[in-house]
């Protein structure tokens, strides 16, 4: 019998601290669960942001004048750094784990697609974990993911998961700012209900990611539309994934 499988998309939001460096004791956390998923018959698959603010921590500010550029700089010195954190963490409880950068051009119908489903497969079937992220060093501008939020959905349909987790700094999707008082959670989002009035604009700066809740409700919504129910919940929040998937009440829950 196959295993279940879920996808989890950690932001850069949730990994750093408000100074913009990545904390560590988050990223411990993530991978407790993602270990407890697996001791109970869960196969995760990880989309971590975070490989531009890692690389920014390490460089400071960069002399390339283009914007494109500096981010390819920051993630490729970034990259191998987060991937160092992610295999000292798994190998603390006992897992493998594996990198995958993949551009948007992957993920179209023919070989490249069929290739990229062999890797997670065979990488799936030995028991190790996959952890993808966009290879933004090759990346060109006009075919890039909107952000990895696409790529985690992308990834959910090429490997059939049963879930998709969207882990971000808030509590889930709120009827105004969730720092108001007069605002409530929605907990549950049918796919075809217009809720994009409650999105509140955000400002990042560079290295925070490209994605805001905007993103997330669309992705979400997409998602869900192809029978993957999809969360978008706290991922500050100690024990999140495993309580979601455990069938408690937590984030905003998207369905078809």
């Amino acid at each position: 019998m196959n295993k279940k499988r879920v996808v989890i998309k950690v932001g850069t939001n949730v990994m750093t601290n408000r100074d913009d460096r990545i904390v560590g004791p988050i990223l411990n956390e993530l991978v407790r669960q993602i270990a407890e998923l697996y001791e109970n018959g869960i196969m995760p698959i990880l989309v971590s942001s975070g490989s531009a603010i890692a690389g920014k921590e390490v460089l400071g500010e960069c002399r390339a004048k283009d914007d494109s550029t500096r981010r390819q700089i920051y993630s490729s010195v970034g990259q191998p750094r987060m991937m160092r954190h992610y295999y000292s963490l798994f190998h603390d409880h006992g897992m493998r784990c594996a990198q995958i950068l993949a551009t948007k051009r992957d993920f179209s119908p023919g070989k490249h697609r069929e290739n990229m489903i062999n890797c997670y497969e065979g990488l799936l079937d030995e028991g190790i974990v996959p952890i993808a992220n966009e290879d933004d060093a090759v990346s060109l501008t006009m075919s890039m993911f909107s952000d990895n939020d696409e790529l985690a959905s992308l990834v959910a349909e090429l490997v059939k998961a049963d879930a998709m987790i969207i882990l971000t700094d808030t509590d889930g999707l709120y009827t105004g700012h969730p720092d108001d008082e007069d605002s409530q959670k929605i907990n549950e989002v049918h796919h075809e209900e217009k809720v994009e009035q409650y999105v509140q604009k955000c400002e990042k700066g560079e290295g925070q990611g490209r994605g805001g809740m905007k993103s997330k409700l669309k992705i979400a919504k997409e998602t869900a539309r192809k029978n993957i129910p999809t969360y978008i919940a706290n991922g500050k929040q100690k024990n999140v994934i495993v309580d979601i998937l455990n069938g408690k009440k937590i984030g905003t829950k998207f369905y078809a």
